[in-house]
């Protein structure tokens, strides 16, 4: 089993900002993405954020242009800005890895693993 390790979920007021950040083991090797899932009580996990090993990156429409995802600074790290904050972004954020292995003779397998969660919590 993999874990990964969150942190900067915390308080903060509507219009402020907060920095989540996230680090996969450095014995993961293959990576092919990593994204920031978050759920709000009584509603379903959705995608936030995703950036690929190549760069690219996806934002939800709810969070697009008040939020950025990028490479840390260490390999298989990731952050995620967070600005212009809402209460509706209110939820428990989850950092997610995808792992892409490929094996000599051309077999690929996928893995996915996930955070334990951090809470953020927006006040009006």
């Amino acid at each position: 089993q993999v874990d990964l390790v969150e942190s900067g979920g915390d308080l903060a007021q509507a219009g402020g900002s907060l920095r989540l950040s996230c680090a996969a083991p450095g014995t993961i090797l293959t990576i092919t993405a990593m994204s920031w899932y978050r759920q709000a009580p009584g509603k379903q996990r959705e995608l936030v954020a995703v950036i690929t090993s190549d760069g690219i990156t996806e934002y939800s429409d709810s969070v697009k242009g008040r939020f950025t995802i990028s490479s840390g600074n260490a390999r298989n790290t990731v952050t995620l800005e967070m600005n212009s904050l809402k209460p509706e972004d209110t939820a428990v954020y989850y950092c997610h890895c995808h792992e892409t292995r490929r094996l000599l003779g051309g077999r690929q397998y996928e893995f996915d693993y996930w955070g334990p969660g951090t809470q953020v919590t927006v006040s009006s």
